[in-house]
C-alpha cells in the first residue's frame, strides 16, 4: 500500500516532477575544463552549508557492493579518484569505462569529446592541481555532505555536461535487459529492478533505501534473487522513488521532522481540497526553533479542515490521505508509522485535537489552538521543544492522527512544571483539559471550555476556590503569597491546606470595600456548597490534581471577563 500511494503520487504529480530516467540532484561542486579536457578549476555551486544547486540529470544508480558509475555526475572517488576511506581506483575506472562508452555512442559530441579527453590525462597529475586550486580546502572538508557531487562544465557554457538534452537522449544505451515480470505496485508487465534507489532521510547512510533486498539469507527462492524475488518494475521504481525524495527534500512542504522521526504526508489527489490539507499540516508541525510565533497560521488549520469536514471544500469518498513516518535502521530505512485514512476521516481527528486543546482565552489577540512546538514547549525545561523527552513528540503526533489518548508523559510532565515553575499557562491548562477528556470514563465528568460551574469534581472544585483565595490576596495586597507558598500543597493535599488558606482570605477582605466583600463571599459560598459534607479531600490522585489547575485555570480567566458578562451569569 505505501508503494502504491507514492507511485499514485508521482502520476498526480508527474507535470511537475522529473521525466522517466531523470532526477534533481544536488551538485555542490562543478569541475570546469576548457574544449580539450583540461583543468580550469572548481566552481563552487553550493546554496549554503546544507544545500547546493540542483541538476535535471540521469537518475542515481542504486548502489551494491560492486562499484556503479552515475551519468557523467559522481562523488570524488568515482570522478577524479579521491576518497578519505579505502581505495577508489575501482570506483574510477568504473566511472571512466563510462564516459568512454558514451563516447563511443556519440563521438562527435564536443562536450562529451572534451570529458573523454579530461580522463585520457594522468589523473594524478590533475588530481595535484586540483589540490592547488583556491576551493580545494572547502571540497576536502565537506566530502561525506549530502552535496558532495562532482560534474563537469565546458568552461564559457552556462550547462553542465550532465544535464545536456542531447546526451540526456541517450538514457537507456547502457541498460541491461531485465526479465519482464508482473509489477507488484502497477500490476502492469515490466521489466523488473534488480536493486532500488537510494532515499536518504536525516540520520541515514547515504545508501539508505525504503525497500532493498537480502541476500543469501534465505529470502530468495525459485532461483529469483534480490530484486528479481519480488518485483517492481523500472517504471514504478522510478515513480516511487522519485515521489519519495521529492517529499524528503530541503525545501518540501510534504514533511516535518520529530527527533530521528521523519513524517512525510500527502493527498490522494492534487485538487483544492488535497492541497489545502498538505499545506495546513506543514504549518501544524512542520516548525522550527527560529520562528517567532508558532502558532500564527493554527487558527487557519482549523478552519481549513472544518471546511473539509463539513463539506465547504468538496471532497469524495475517494479522497485519502496518507501519512508515512520514517527512522534510520541500519543500511535501510524502518517505517514505524503508516496511515491511510479518507480525507474528511483525517479532517474529523485533527478538527477533534483542536476540540479537546480548546480552552477560555482572555487575551487581547485570542490564539486558543496550539501547534505542536508549543505543546512541547509547554512541557520542558527551559520551554524549548527541542528538549522534548525522546519518545514524546512522536506519541502525541501518533494521538492526534488516530484520536487515540494522548501520552501520559505528557500530561505528567505537563503538572511536574506547573509545581516546578508555579506557572500555569493556557498551553499547560490545554493540555491537561485535552488529556483528561480523552481519558474520560462514566464517572468523570467532562471538562468545558470555560468555566463550569456545574461541575462538582473535588479537585476542580478545590482549584476553583483556591483562584478565588488568590485573587482576593491580589486585590486586597496586590501580592500572591498564597499560590507561591501553598499551590502545590492545595492541589495534592487540600484538607491540609484549606483551613489555613480560608482563614488568611478573611484577613485580606477585611481590606476590600463592602461590595467587593460581598461579591468574593458569594462566589466562594457557591464553589465551598458543593464540596463533599465530609470535608476537603485528604488526597489528590494525579487526574484530580490536573482537575485543580484547571478550575484555577478556569476561574481565574473568569475574573478577567468584563463586568457585563459576569452580571449575565
Amino acid at each position: 500500500m505505501i508503494l502504491q500511494a507514492l507511485y499514485e503520487y508521482y502520476n498526480r504529480s508527474k507535470d511537475s516532477l522529473p521525466a522517466f530516467g531523470r532526477e534533481l540532484k544536488e551538485i555542490g561542486f562543478l569541475i570546469v575544463i576548457d574544449k580539450n579536457g583540461n583543468f580550469v578549476r572548481f566552481e563552487d555551486r553550493r546554496i549554503d552549508k546544507k544545500q547546493a544547486q540542483k541538476f535535471l540529470v540521469k537518475k542515481s544508480v542504486g548502489r551494491t557492493s560492486a562499484p556503479a558509475a552515475n551519468y557523467l555526475y559522481d562523488n570524488s572517488a568515482y570522478v577524479f579518484g579521491y576518497s578519505e576511506k579505502g581505495d577508489p581506483k575501482k570506483c574510477l575506472e568504473t566511472f571512466k569505462e563510462s564516459v568512454q562508452a558514451l563516447y563511443e555512442v556519440l563521438p562527435d559530441n564536443a562536450d562529451l569529446k572534451a570529458v573523454y579527453s579530461f580522463y585520457q590525462n594522468d589523473i594524478i597529475e590533475v588530481l595535484e592541481r586540483m589540490k592547488k586550486d583556491p576551493l580545494w580546502p572547502e571540497i576536502e572538508k565537506n566530502l561525506n555532505k549530502k552535496y558532495s557531487t562532482f560534474s563537469f562544465l565546458i568552461e564559457g557554457d552556462t550547462k553542465i555536461v550532465a544535464e545536456k538534452e542531447e546526451l540526456l537522449d541517450l538514457l537507456g544505451y547502457d541498460d541491461v535487459f531485465g526479465r519482464e515480470q508482473i509489477c507488484l505496485v502497477s500490476g502492469q508487465r515490466g521489466r523488473a529492478v534488480e536493486t532500488t534507489t537510494a532515499t536518504m532521510i536525516p540520520g541515514s547512510q547515504a545508501t539508505a533505501k525504503l525497500v532493498a533486498f537480502q541476500v543469501n539469507s534465505g529470502y530468495d527462492s525459485y532461483g529469483k534473487e534480490k530484486g528479481f524475488n519480488a518485483p517492481i518494475s523500472e517504471e514504478a521504481e522510478f515513480a516511487y522513488t522519485t515521489a519519495l525524495n521529492q517529499m524528503l527534500s530541503s525545501d518540501s512542504r510534504n514533511k516535518f521532522l520529530i527527533g530521528n522521526r521523519t513524517f512525510l504526508f500527502w493527498a490522494s489527489k492534487d485538487d483544492e481540497a488535497g492541497k489545502q490539507a498538505e499545506e495546513c499540516l506543514f504549518n501544524m508541525f512542520g516548525f522550527n526553533e527560529q520562528e517567532d510565533d508558532p502558532n500564527r497560521n493554527i487558527e487557519q488549520v482549523r478552519k481549513t479542515f472544518s471546511a473539509i469536514y463539513s463539506g465547504g471544500l468538496r471532497t469524495s469518498l475517494d479522497d485519502k490521505f496518507y501519512i508515512l513516518g520514517l527512522a534510520p535502521n541500519s543500511a535501510r530505512i524502518a517505517v514505524t508509522y503508516w496511515s491511510e485514512l479518507p480525507l474528511k476521516n483525517f479532517a474529523a481527528l485533527i478538527l477533534r485535537h483542536f476540540e479537546d486543546m480548546e480552552i477560555v482565552d482572555t487575551r487581547k489577540e485570542k490564539k486558543p489552538y496550539m501547534g505542536l512546538r508549543s505543546i512541547l514547549a509547554a512541557v520542558t525545561l527551559g520551554g524549548k521543544s527541542s528538549d522534548a523527552t525522546p519518545n514524546l513528540p512522536e506519541s502525541v503526533v501518533k494521538s492526534i492522527f488516530q484520536g487515540m489518548p494522548y501520552p501520559y508523559t505528557l500530561y505528567a510532565g505537563c503538572i511536574r512544571r506547573i509545581r516546578a515553575e508555579q506557572s500555569l499557562n493556557i498551553t499547560r491548562a490545554a493540555i491537561i483539559k485535552a488529556y483528561l477528556n480523552r481519558q474520560q470514563n462514566d464517572n468523570q465528568q467532562k471538562i468545558e471550555v470555560m468555566l463550569d460551574k456545574e461541575n462538582t469534581n473535588q479537585g476542580y472544585l478545590c482549584g476553583r476556590l483556591f483562584a478565588v483565595l488568590d485573587k482576593i490576596q491580589d486585590e486586597a495586597n496586590n501580592q500572591h503569597s498564597i499560590r507561591e507558598r501553598y499551590m502545590n500543597s492545595a492541589s495534592a493535599t487540600p484538607a491540609a491546606v484549606f483551613a489555613t488558606i480560608l482563614n488568611l482570605s478573611y484577613h485580606h477582605s477585611e481590606k476590600l470595600n463592602e461590595g467587593r466583600k460581598v461579591w468574593f463571599e458569594k462566589i466562594k459560598q457557591e464553589i465551598v456548597d458543593k464540596i463533599s459534607p465530609d470535608g476537603f479531600p485528604a488526597h489528590l490522585d494525579l487526574q484530580d490534581q490536573g482537575r485543580f489547575f484547571v478550575g484555577y485555570y478556569q476561574q481565574t480567566q473568569w475574573f478577567y471577563t468584563k463586568k457585563e458578562e459576569q452580571i449575565e451569569e
